[in-house]
């Protein structure tokens, strides 16, 4: 009874391991992927030595990388895919390949493997990234329809479409030296072939299949069929020779055509996540702490080796597609890790017997280790292109070879309407001011969406809005009115601190990404700060306020008393968000630096309206300390004291201003 009970004890070993693992990392703000391999480490051959992954676990852990993939080939998107088709195929499949031959080069030239077929496959391993880490911190960030942002998932879509094809190929690697041309060939020509029946299947069979699943009305019967259409097409192509992932990669390309796709991925999903759970958990078990404590110096140049290498590569490849230099390395510095398909295709490149023990172990922790630094490079990467930004060399740097690019007019600007920013808020800006007459200005540096602009003849500068170029560009001093509709919240603030310091009487509507954004806005100079989250909620308020029988002018004054109050009526009361620490990560990415106010200072004695310090030296005031007290966004009717320590921000010349307007030598 025991031995029948061994499988069960394993998996509940297994996966409690992983369970803890995985809320530790998550905890600790980590990919939760990190703790099902620390997980498994703790309970291997080289910890508690609980699991040997011998008998049944491993077949299970085969299921969920089968399912890992299935659900990859649902969720791939070709209209994401299309809609960037020049960066993510061109630019994709060039990053994919420059990083094969870089890191298979250096492999063989080092002497670290010992022949070609070796190399290549790990440089294939090196080639992919970490779709779910970098999507995870794009939202955490509010990044994802950023012009970085986009141009990462289009490359991480590549790689993931990329994954189906290595699999079905590299193992042919594995044959003699005099026949690998032929087994490649017959491995590419057995792909393809297997490719265009699954085509004629997903289109004629597949959906008729799954119809017949929805009628039957029963859910476990959907998912029954659903699971045995993805493994049964997974021992399909492992007959072939063509492995087990291919087939699953490729039945998740058929499902995703159909109507029920998204049904499909729904059920499969949990299903998917205990499976794969096995697969990362098993991985781990095989993971030796000693052997890598070992070669610690080795594996700390390993992970150094390939996250700059894999960032030059991707700068190079978006700089090369037209994109500026600091889009492309925030692209590069994004994408520099090694992905979690990346452990399926080690996994396979060990049981063709290409990678040694030790060389997977190395490429396991190197893997892992690039997974653990990640969301902290990506955290600090504006910083650094913020704090690099102050030298001049960097700023040339950032400006060679990428002048703004201006379409649309031939005479001087004067008069217009600058829309910093033309994604889905700033499109509908701009269609309003077009059927309005107002002569526009559109400053965006995503080259896709803008040839509609061509198209109507609207003017538009190509670059970065929050680029002192390109805002001297756009003839600031000579407009009417700006707006600011860009997705990155960092941009935002550079932006507008920046056009105001070239157009301080401008009027700027900006648009906040959230609450902790909305005063500091406020306090850098802009005269309006639009919420998307409150005004749609005020608009819903008023449509149901005039339905429930309120007289329109009331309404209309209920939904001014809000806006003119600057939304503080319908904050959330958290303790947490009128912290100082919230004050500090709404200015991320503005210098800013705090000054004592000395007693025989002009300021002294003067109110802030009074002092006009913008105007006089372009810095602003967020936040005032007085005897212990903070007085963050204050008001222009604040009396200035001596001894007050004031929160400035601004540009190196504006913080030299305002030092010497502190010392009485300008005023």
């Amino acid at each position: 009874m025991a031995g029948e009970l061994t499988l069960i004890v394993e998996m509940v070993t297994v996966l409690g391991s992983a369970a803890a693992g995985g809320y530790l990392a998550s905890r600790l703000g980590q990919p939760v992927l990190l703790g099902y391999l620390l997980g498994g480490m703790l309970i291997g051959p080289t910890g508690l030595k609980l699991i040997t992954l011998e008998g049944d676990i491993q077949v299970l852990a085969n299921i969920g990388v089968a399912l890992l993939l299935f659900a990859l080939g649902i969720e791939f998107s070709l209209k994401d895919l299309l809609r960037m088709r020049r960066i993510a195929l061109g630019g994709g499949s060039l990053q994919i390949l420059l990083t094969i031959a870089l890191g298979a080069g250096l492999a063989y030239a080092t002497g670290w493997v010992a022949t070609i077929p070796k190399a290549i496959f790990l440089g294939a391993v090196l080639s992919l990234s970490s779709t779910a880490v970098v999507l995870k911190s794009l939202i955490e960030r509010n990044e994802v329809q950023t012009n970085h942002g986009q141009i990462m998932l289009a490359i991480l879509i590549v790689q993931d479409l990329g994954v189906g094809l290595m699999l079905a190929i590299l193992p042919a690697l594995t044959q003699p030296n005099n026949a690998i041309g032929i087994a490649l060939l017959m491995a590419l020509l057995k792909a393809l072939l297997f490719l265009g029946g699954a085509i004629l299947v997903g289109k004629w069979v597949i959906p008729l299949v799954v119809q017949l699943l929805v009628r039957s009305g029963s859910q476990e019967l959907f998912l029954l069929g659903i699971l045995v259409l993805c493994l049964g097409i997974a021992l399909l192509t492992s007959a072939l020779g063509l492995g087990i992932e291919m087939g699953a990669f490729v039945a998740g390309l058929m499902i995703s055509n159909v109507e029920y796709a998204d049904h499909a991925l729904d059920r499969m999903l949990p299903m998917r996540d205990v499976f794969a759970t096995l697969f990362f958990a098993s991985i781990g078990i095989l993971i030796d702490p000693g052997f890598l404590l070992a070669n610690s110096w080795v594996l700390v140049g390993l992970v150094a080796v390939t996250m700059i290498g894999k960032a030059v590569i991707a700068t190079g490849v978006v700089r090369l597609f037209g994109y500026s230099l600091k889009t492309a390395l925030t692209v590069g510095l994004g994408i520099n890790q090694i992905g979690e398909f990346s452990f399926v295709l080690a996994g396979v490149a060990q049981s063709q017997g290409l990678f040694p023990p030790r060389l997977y172990g190395l490429t396991v922790g190197t893997t892992a280790a690039t997974l653990l630094i990640t969301p902290f490079l990506l955290r600090a990467t504006p910083h650094l292109l913020t704090g690099l930004e102050q030298f001049c060399w960097f700023n040339n740097l950032l400006q060679l070879n990428h002048a703004p690019r201006l379409f649309g007019l031939e005479e001087e600007l004067s008069g217009h309407v600058v829309v910093a920013g033309y994604g889905r808020v700033g499109q509908t800006l701009v269609r309003m001011l077009y059927f309005q007459g107002y002569q526009i200005l559109v400053i965006d540096n995503n080259e896709a969406v803008l040839q509609s602009l061509r198209d109507r003849g609207i003017s538009y500068l190509f670059g970065d809005a929050s680029s002192g170029l390109v805002l001297e560009k756009a003839g600031l001093s000579q407009a009417k009115a700006m707006a600011i509709a860009l997705p990155d919240p960092m941009a935002t603030r550079l932006t507008l601190n920046r056009a105001l310091s070239l157009a301080p009487d401008l009027d700027i509507t900006v648009r906040a990404h959230g609450n902790q954004e909305i005063d500091v806005l406020y306090q850098l100079g802009a005269q309006e700060v639009v919420q998307p989250e409150f005004e749609a909620a005020l608009e819903m308020g008023a449509h149901m306020l005039l339905k429930l029988g309120d007289a329109t002018f009331e309404v209309q004054q209920v939904v001014n008393r809000y806006r003119t109050g600057r939304y503080r009526d319908i904050l959330p009361e958290r303790a947490e968000y009128w912290g100082a620490t919230d004050l500090e990560a709404a200015i991320e990415g503005l210098q800013r630096h705090w000054y004592g106010l000395p007693s025989d200072s002009p300021l002294v004695g003067l109110n802030l309206a009074q002092a006009n310090i913008r105007r006089l030296t372009g810095a602003t005031i967020m936040a005032v300390e007085r005897h212990k007290h903070l007085h963050r966004y204050p008001t222009g009717d604040l009396r200035l004291e001596a001894g007050d320590r004031l929160l400035v921000v601004g540009s190196l010349e504006e913080h030299n201003a305002f030092e010497k307007l502190l010392k009485a030598e300008t005023f």
